[in-house]
């Protein structure tokens, strides 16, 4: 379940990568202002459906691929009118399926949507999926296995998210509710000793109901050059709504960008997360950052800070800057005790759609253990 949240649709791009592929007028794709590739007129007036590749980059899972085919009800242009008229920055409700796997035998399958409705008062945001994950355990943070032992094992089943959120007043807040079901099988590798996990910890069924609070004022849903997103989350999970055990998770997080200069935007992010009850292992919080492997470090409660420095040397081109550091503790540490696992690195950035201020490149980032590579398709921050 942890890698199907990195497993990222790389939709800009996928376009990028498919211009000469699907473009018949080469001045599509180019911008008659400077000349320069641009797809804005192509994703402004596009609507239907779409191919698009899906490059997995992950070090939790390896590298792969796949393939998605998006449906757009109604073309981003049409999506920007309708913001100018209404004052109200909204997606396009966007349609999917897709199917990805990665060089260590990673699978997953799935279906989303993402609709606004009701004159921009409610959002949905949903999908199924059915995944076949390997990742390794380390045990949790402030163990010696965190450092010197691991684990593999496979995640196999169902995962299904429901989330509606409603609009409050004409303010950009939402409070939402949200359902989460999985029905995952776990397996480890049986030629090394199970892993004495506590009660719930290799839960089969989990399902939960939570209430959730947004807010977004940023300037761009692609590539923010001011304003913040702000997110809180809590879910229970109880057999009294299917699930096997009872225990609880949390989040909350925040998103902000500052204009510090003409050519500079210094963006920064703080992470929290918590879990308590019986929670299965493959739930618990982990460190989230570029450069650290997917549940690398995991406890009862995570939490990260990160900033990240975009410099816009040309009108085309940026470098980005960005460094981070994370912990995870609760169940043999303290927070002051834990230790904290930090990355940092560097990228680059094109402006393939202008008109969009949307952004793609690469970012090479430096962990504890490792070295990643990252592809980008707007924000890093999702």
């Amino acid at each position: 379940m942890l890698a199907v949240r990195k497993l990222r649709f790389a939709v800009v791009f996928a376009v990028a990568l498919s211009l000469e592929v699907f473009g018949q007028e080469k001045s599509l794709f180019r911008d008659p202002e400077d000349g320069k590739l641009d797809a804005s007129e192509w994703l402004l007036e596009r609507k239907g459906f779409l191919p698009v590749p899906i490059i997995i980059t992950e070090p939790a899972v390896g590298y792969g691929a796949g393939a998605a085919l998006l449906f757009f009800r109604e073309s981003i242009g049409e999506a920007v009118t309708k913001a100018k008229e209404s004052g109200r920055l909204t997606p396009p409700d966007i349609y999917g399926v897709a199917l990805a796997a990665t060089e260590n035998g990673t699978k997953v399958g799935g279906a989303f949507a993402m609709v606004t409705f009701a004159e921009q008062l409610w959002r949905y945001r949903g999908g199924i999926a059915r995944p076949d994950v390997n990742l390794d355990f380390y045990g949790t943070n402030g163990t010696e296995s965190t450092q010197d032992f691991k684990l593999g094992y496979n995640v196999e089943g169902w995962i299904s998210t429901q989330q509606v959120m409603r609009r409050l007043g004409e303010s950009e807040n939402f409070i939402g509710a949200r359902w989460i079901y999985l029905d995952l099988d776990t397996r480890f590798d049986a030629s090394l000793p199970a892993p004495v996990l506590p009660p719930g910890g290799r839960a089969v069924r989990s399902s939960g109901l939570g209430l959730t609070f947004e807010h977004d004022s940023r300037d761009n849903f692609f590539t923010p050059s001011s304003g913040w997103k702000g997110y809180l989350e809590s879910m229970f999970y109880s057999p009294d709504i299917g699930s096997d055990d009872k225990y609880q998770t949390y989040r909350a997080y925040a998103f902000s960008y500052f204009p510090v200069a003409k050519e500079f935007v210094l963006g920064a992010r703080v992470d929290g997360r918590a879990a308590r009850g019986d929670v299965p292992f493959y739930q618990l919080p982990f460190i989230e950052l570029r450069g650290i492997a997917v549940a690398r470090y995991q406890d009862e409660n995570a939490a990260v800070a990160e900033l990240e420095l975009r410099w816009n040397a040309t009108p085309r081109w940026a470098l980005i800057g960005f460094l981070g550091a994370g912990r995870a503790w609760g169940s043999t540490t303290k927070f002051d005790d834990a230790d904290t696992a930090s990355s940092w690195g560097a990228g680059f950035r094109y402006l393939i759609a202008r008109r969009l201020g949307i952004y793609m490149g690469v970012d090479l980032a430096k962990g504890p253990e490792e070295t990643a590579i990252y592809i980008q398709a707007g924000s890093a921050w999702r």
